[in-house]
């Protein structure tokens, strides 16, 4: 794990360890102690309160963790304790290594592909490679197949260009590729994967908008012609989460408090995921695609600590 300086503007590690400690020992649980710490601090501070904690009393902050909380909430605060690169690291060998679904482990590493910066992404590439003594890449290809492995194995391969800069004639030209691939339906196209496995957001952005524009309709409306399929699915969720992520997390969100029962795994995994980066604006999508606020329907699906968590994280 990383060792940070620390800043001088945050409260001292030592005594947020000590507080920590204390909501851990004796008769019962400090839960509030615990969320107040935690949900207060940033990446770098969390990961110094790790460090001085195992420094100052011989052990893993996670050990108490998992012996004093238990559920949704321990999940939450367990998944949101680390540096951002080693719980993406965490995620992604989980959906290689526990039984869920096959969508849904598709979807977990996509994310992770499509909305870490090139640096993050080569991040949780290191720290994977570190944590399991296997990379990323060979792990991902070994646990899907088909068009899937096709798609993903390079998504988490690749290091995008992060620069604003824009090649119309580019554009064009890859916005024709496209558009003659899926009309052939030859969705799994080398040349496909190549566009959007390899090309920077901006240069995506500038060819989905000429896609548009000269062929009269967004191109997932085109990718949406068979609306089971999981592949497809796969590609137009790629597709949202490399050009509007705040638009697939709304989606994701939603889909996990509909209807009977909550997807707990999926909202805490975005909530957690996307506090430090663009919750603000997940948010703000929410509102107008449900016309409720998140926190409002979060408070109707969720209770007790887990939801003291969650509605810290979102800044309410």
């Amino acid at each position: 794990m990383a060792t940070f300086a620390v800043p001088q503007q945050i409260p001292p590690v030592a005594e947020d360890c000590e507080r920590l400690r204390k909501a851990m020992q004796g008769w019962g649980t400090n839960e509030n102690a615990i969320i107040s710490i935690l949900t207060h601090r940033n990446a770098r501070q969390r990961c110094l309160i790790r460090q001085t904690y195992a420094e100052k009393y011989g052990e893993d902050f996670f050990k108490p963790l998992q012996d004093e909380l238990s559920g949704d909430f321990l999940r939450a605060v367990l998944l949101w304790t680390p540096h951002p690169a080693e719980r993406d690291a965490l995620l992604a060998n989980e959906v290689t290594t526990k039984k869920h679904s096959a969508a849904h482990n598709h979807l977990v590493i996509m994310e992770i592909a499509c909305t870490r910066t090139s640096r993050e992404l080569f991040q949780v590439r290191e720290d994977y490679h570190a944590r399991y003594k296997r990379s990323l890449e060979e792990d991902i290809a070994y646990h899907t197949t088909g068009d899937f492995r096709k798609l993903l194995v390079p998504l988490v391969s690749t290091y995008r260009y992060e620069g604003a800069e824009v090649d119309m004639t580019v554009a064009n030209s890859e916005a024709k590729i496209l558009q003659e691939k899926i009309s052939e339906k030859a969705y799994n196209h080398d040349e496909l994967i190549r566009i959007l496995t390899t090309r920077s957001k901006s240069q995506l952005n500038a060819t989905f908008k000429v896609y548009n524009d000269q062929f009269g309709h967004p191109i997932n409306k085109d990718l949406k012609k068979k609306p089971k399929d999981e592949y497809l699915g796969l590609v137009r969720a790629t597709i949202k989460c490399l050009t509007c992520p705040e638009k697939y997390y709304e989606k994701a969100l939603r889909l996990s408090m509909k209807g009977l029962g909550t997807t707990e795994e999926t909202l805490t995994r975005v909530v957690v995921t996307r506090a430090e980066v663009d919750m603000k604006s997940i948010m703000e999508q929410y509102q107008l695609k449900n016309s409720v606020p998140l926190a409002q329907d979060i408070k109707g699906d969720t209770s007790g600590d887990y939801l003291a968590t969650l509605l810290a994280l979102i800044g309410q």
